[in-house]
């Protein structure tokens, strides 16, 4: 399981709230959150953009769940204790990245484009990461990458 927020009591609700928040103060011009039992979708407009990300939400049925760190299978009720603190993390961790990207373009480091690029909702609804991951992937499994070197641009 990640470490960041790992004992974390704030619930999911609660993050979600303060990631609806966060985007709002940043500019945000409309929210909007969606859950099934797989992945939750968190999507904003901001900058004349729409942004989408998406959570996986942790499997209740894991073994890192139903089972203690020993191998003992845990009560249903200890189980599904255990994937909420597992759900609240991966909430928490969301908000974090929000928070972090939107600091980043308002200090000047990014600008919204670049932090927000992978996440961009394209007109025939998938994200540019939808469309430029395979590409990547493919690039690199037929060694087509150029050697690592530090240069000032293209």
């Amino acid at each position: 399981m990640p470490t960041y927020a790992k004992g974390t009591e704030v619930t999911s609700s609660r993050s979600r709230e303060e990631i609806e928040r966060t985007l709002l103060r940043y500019g945000a011009d409309a929210f909007a959150y969606a859950t099934s039992r797989e992945r939750a979708m968190v999507e904003f407009s901001a900058n004349g953009r729409r942004i989408r990300f998406l959570l996986p939400l942790p499997d209740p049925s894991s073994p890192q769940f139903t089972r203690t760190p020993t191998g003992r299978e845990r009560s249903a009720t200890a189980a599904r204790d255990e994937w909420e603190k597992g759900t609240r993390q991966a909430w928490r961790s969301l908000a974090l990245l929000v928070k972090a990207k939107l600091e980043a373009v308002e200090s000047g480091i990014v600008t919204f484009e670049a932090a927000f690029l992978a996440h961009t909702v394209l007109p025939s609804g998938s994200t540019v990461a939808d469309e430029v991951e395979p590409q990547i992937r493919d690039a690199y499994a037929g060694g087509q990458v150029a050697p690592l070197q530090i240069t000032t641009g293209p």
